[in-house]
């Protein structure tokens, strides 16, 4: 790691400080107590070993296991390699794509990680400069511009081919062999993947320390590291993005039971009669000494979620519908409806399907009906349908969940059918995955029904958990 020839003992109480704030910048708690323990970290651990300062930091830094990606790119930043052009880059540069794909077919074969880092310094240097990229140059660095060019994940059966040369048995006739060897074929495939997939990562992050060491650490950290999975926005997420909130889900939902299960206690204390009392602090000369209690007895509250399952929010609804369903145990009763433009129950479907939730768009959008003459989502059709027809879904104890960013694609919005379910309900909220910035333009009728309902912008993972152990009753 350069320290850019300032004393360490200047140096890295600045580097640390800042290393922390930027992962506070990314929603990562860190307090200053875990900022002290991570001081020790650095003392007693020393500068010699980068990636046992790495594992330190993240003992001493992290809470969850989902932080790590966040918390490794922005490591990267602070505590690089070095500066500059990396001296094994430096040392044997490659003659042309053709070499460099050679050398990293050979790497990714035999696993070796200093070779891997290696490569990736000179990638970025041969495939990924753009414009000028001097010292007073006006250019940078492009991962994605890199890999595009190098096409790393088209070399898996190359490598997989070197190491099978020398054959170590086929199948010889023998039961069963045939399996075995399809299966450990597998197995090495997605080994090989997995290498790919690495190697892709030490070329972003190389990427995008050289281009910091250009604009500036702090900016790159802020707008360079992708955030964690619960951050980010449901409408732009992509489908790896899903697949790890769906990876998150279980402990998300235990989390969220263990809060609302704690609202629920100090509900069951009730408020202070104020008349007994005073009644009872006669007895003292007037002092409370013993204040009085009116009972609470809670029943735990009915959820009915009506969600827009449109393609633009599907991940959005998909998501809640199965956070809600994994909370179960909290509510006496759990609904679900769906509706693109027609409202059908799906809650069987989440029920039954839990062994699969990536599927579970699928299933609704084949087993459910939730679409009728167009494809096209309409609030106040579906609003409508489900006043006509599930309004006895709905009562004194019941709180209605809305899901979806309320465009009705220039179709009538029908505010009085959310009235008579408002009207109904215990309590009616909004779950926009939209910013309030974005309400009211282009078809979006959020304005309307947000002086019917209480709305709520709802853009990601983390906002959805804080809402929901903020509003639902207990």
């Amino acid at each position: 790691m350069s320290t850019q020839g300032a004393p360490a003992s200047t140096v890295l109480p600045e580097r640390l400080t800042a290393f922390v704030r930027a992962l506070r910048g990314h929603g990562i708690r860190v307090g200053p107590a875990e900022t002290v323990d991570a001081a020790a970290v650095l003392q007693v651990l020393g500068l010699a070993d980068r990636e046992r300062i790495r594992e330190g930091l993240a003992a001493a830094l992290l809470r969850a296991d989902r932080q790590r990606t966040v918390f490794d790119a922005t490591f990267d930043l602070y505590f690089p390699l070095g500066t500059g052009e990396l001296a094994a880059t430096r040392a044997a540069p490659a003659a042309d794509l053709t070499e460099l794909r050679d050398r990293l077919a050979e790497a990714l074969a035999a696993n070796d990680a200093s070779a891997l880092t290696q490569l990736a310094g000179e990638a970025v240097d041969m495939l990924g400069g753009y414009g000028s990229t001097g010292s007073t140059g006006t250019g940078g660095w492009s991962a994605h511009q890199t890999l595009d060019r190098l096409r790393p994940q088209t070399l898996l059966a190359r490598v997989l081919a070197s190491g099978r040369t020398g054959g170590s048995g086929g199948t010889d006739g023998s039961g069963g062999s045939g399996a075995s060897g399809g299966f450990t074929e597998r197995l090495e495939a997605d080994e090989i993947r997995r290498r790919i997939e690495d190697f892709r990562g030490r070329v972003r992050g190389e990427a995008r320390r050289r281009v910091a060491e250009r604009r500036g650490t702090d900016e790159i950290a802020r707008r360079g590291v992708a955030p964690s999975a619960d951050q980010v926005d449901f409408l732009v997420a992509n489908r790896e993005q899903l697949a790890e909130l769906r990876r998150t889900l279980q402990p998300l939902a235990r989390k969220l039971a263990t809060r609302l299960a704690a609202r629920r206690r100090r509900a069951a204390r009730g408020q202070i009669d104020i008349r007994r009392t005073l009644r009872r602090s006669l007895s003292t000369g007037g002092v409370p000494l013993r204040p009085a209690h009116r009972r609470h007895r809670p029943a735990r509250p009915e959820i009915v979620l009506l969600c827009d399952v449109s393609g633009s929010v599907a991940g959005f609804a998909n998501f809640t519908m199965l956070l809600v369903q994994a909370m179960r145990d909290q509510f006496s009763r759990v609904r679900v409806y769906a509706f693109v433009n027609r409202v059908d129950e799906v809650t069987h479907l989440i029920t039954t399907g839990g062994a699969d939730p990536a599927g579970l768009g699928q299933r609704i959008a084949t087993e459910a009906t939730v679409s009728g003459w167009h494809g096209s989502s309409d609030y106040g059709s579906a609003l409508g349908e489900f006043a006509e027809r599930h309004l006895d879904a709905v009562g004194p104890r019941t709180s209605v969940l809305v899901l979806g960013d309320a465009r009705t694609n220039g179709f009538d919005p029908n505010v009085p059918a959310l009235r008579r379910v408002a009207a109904r309900a215990r309590r009616v909220h909004w779950l926009n995955p939209e910013g309030p910035a974005h309400w009211g333009t282009g078809d979006s009728a959020a304005h309307a029904y947000a002086e019917v309902v209480d709305m709520h912008a709802c853009p990601n993972a983390r906002r959805l958990g804080e809402l929901v152990t903020r509003l639902l009753p207990v």
